[in-house]
């Protein structure tokens, strides 16, 4: 089992970012490069070797255009008929902007095994 030796863990830093100002698909797209590992320079694809994300100042995030009017989230139950949809300005009231954030950032992380792990390492304040 000399190959168990080998691995290394990865070494992770906590990166602080203001959110306030800042629009939220740009903000989001930041936040993905950070938690994937893109921004180091030993990066590969199948490796989990991202830093820790804490967010601050979330609620003064910029909301551009109509998009708390016109943008919807959808949520299937499974059940049948049960396609649940909800505007932007609904969603932040019953679960906040910092859901927002992470159902945003979420979107953006690659669909495989990693995306739960990554989504781990954000903090929303």
């Amino acid at each position: 089992m000399n190959w168990l030796n080998n691995m290394q863990t990865p070494e992770r830093k906590k990166v602080i970012i203001d959110a306030s100002g800042q629009s939220l698909g740009r903000l989001a797209t930041q936040i993905a490069v950070i938690l994937r590992g893109k921004n180091k320079v030993d990066f590969a694809p199948h490796k989990d070797d991202g830093d820790f994300v804490v967010i601050k100042n979330s609620q003064d995030i910029k909301i551009t255009g109509n998009k708390l009017k016109n943008k919807v989230y959808h949520h299937f139950t499974g059940r049948v008929g049960g396609l649940k949809s909800e505007t932007m300005e609904k969603f932040i009231e019953k679960r906040g902007i910092a859901q927002v954030i992470r159902k945003t950032v979420y979107g953006m992380l690659p669909t495989n095994k990693l995306r739960d792990r990554m989504i781990k390492r954000l903090t929303i304040n």
